[in-house]
């Protein structure tokens, strides 16, 4: 399996809608291994609880978070040094990837994807993860 870490932008996308963050979710378990830091279990947390009171979501999201949560490995962040990203609130996602010795972030925070391959980790778009998937297979 794959190890990858999701961007909370791409496992709120994948909740929501029906779509290619929705099918990189899918993959979870049985083509890639999700990593997460408590932080960023909090921060989907978060999210989700805020864009499900303003009524965004159509169905409610958390039968297919629980499970998706059920398929993520928790590792500790590992130390970065200093700030990576310009936003400093991607950090965790970087931390998380090199604590878990993950290949892929996938992404479509544009300050994340600048970043293009730190520390060897690929940042990549859910439809570039699929593609991948697809080639691999």
């Amino acid at each position: 399996m794959i190890p990858v870490v999701f961007d909370c932008s791409v496992v709120v996308a994948g909740l929501g809608w029906r779509n290619e963050p929705h099918l990189c979710l899918a993959s979870a378990g049985r083509r890639c291994l999700p990593f997460v830091t408590a932080p960023i279990l909090e921060e989907y947390h978060r999210v989700i609880k805020e864009l499900e009171s303003d009524e965004t979501f159509k169905v409610s999201p958390w039968p297919l978070f629980q499970w998706f949560t059920r398929q993520c490995k928790i590792v500790e962040p590992a130390p970065l040094g200093k700030q990576r990203c310009r936003d400093p609130k991607d950090d965790p996602y970087l931390a998380c990837a090199l604590a878990a010795r993950a290949r892929f972030v996938i992404s479509r925070d544009p300050h994340l994807l600048d970043l293009e391959k730190p520390f060897g980790i690929e940042i990549i778009t859910p439809r570039a993860f699929l593609r991948r998937l697809t080639e691999a297979h």
